[in-house]
């Protein structure tokens, strides 16, 4: 329920996943559920939906600095404490999830709430940056971009795959591979395919066995591959 870090004593309120695996990455028991006044802790981080921040909030004992989790929330449900804000950029999919080797959008209220998000996110092993309140719901945006948009676009890749008699395993290398040139080269050199070569005429066909297989996808795959010809048109 508790460490001491700092020295200060710390508390998790929310029993979900990222709950969960914070509480065991601060060496804490259970988190606390939620309601809790977390009065026997200095620190609290409140693992809760953003939708309940505020309400959370306005239960933990006064004098406590209190810290949520979202990514898209400014600090302004936790008021009136001393407040911050540690978001960590990836996703948690288990209440044992390492955070090790990660990014943090870390905020605070004051010059010792920000501290205390910074030391909390290199206690978990993340590398902690700041993120303005105004830049919140932008940053949020792209790591849906990144991390939730990037699942559902290798859903429908696996779904017009699938049509053709070919598994989901048969692309795994294929988007390793790309992910890793764009972390190493950047979105305009790791831009290969048929777009970026300038076969229109290959293009038409692919666009036509979509419409045909899933034309359900039709309309994602003119938006990405309009994306794409931008991107191709700024690397030429």
């Amino acid at each position: 329920m508790e460490t001491h870090l700092f020295p200060l004593r710390c508390a998790v309120v929310g029993r979900g996943r990222i709950g969960s695996a914070l509480a065991a990455g601060l060496g804490l028991g259970e988190p606390l559920g939620r309601g809790a006044d977390a009065a026997d802790a200095d620190i609290v981080l409140l693992a809760v939906p953003d939708g309940e921040i505020a309400a959370a909030a306005a239960a933990v004992a006064p004098g406590r600095l209190v810290g949520h989790l979202s990514g898209a929330t400014t600090l302004a449900p936790l008021a009136p404490h001393e407040a911050f804000s540690i978001h960590p950029l990836m996703t948690v999919t288990g209440g044992r999830t390492s955070f090790a080797g990660a990014t943090a959008a870390v905020a605070g209220s004051t010059e010792r709430a920000l501290a205390i998000a910074r030391a909390l996110a290199a206690h978990l092993g993340m590398r902690p940056f700041e993120v303005a309140d105004a830049d919140r719901a932008a940053y949020h945006a792209a790591a849906s971009i990144a991390s939730n948009f990037l699942v559902a676009l290798e859903g429908a890749a696996e779904r017009l795959a699938a049509t053709a008699g070919v598994d989901r395993d048969a692309f795994v290398p294929l988007v390793r591979a790309t992910l890793e040139n764009w972390a190493a080269l950047g979105p305009e050199q790791a831009l290969t395919g048929p777009i970026a070569r300038g076969d229109d005429a290959t293009v038409e066909r692919q666009r036509a066995a979509v419409g045909q297989r899933c034309p359900e996808l039709l309309p994602a795959w003119d938006a990405l591959a309009s994306l794409t010809r931008d991107l191709a048109a700024v690397r030429a």
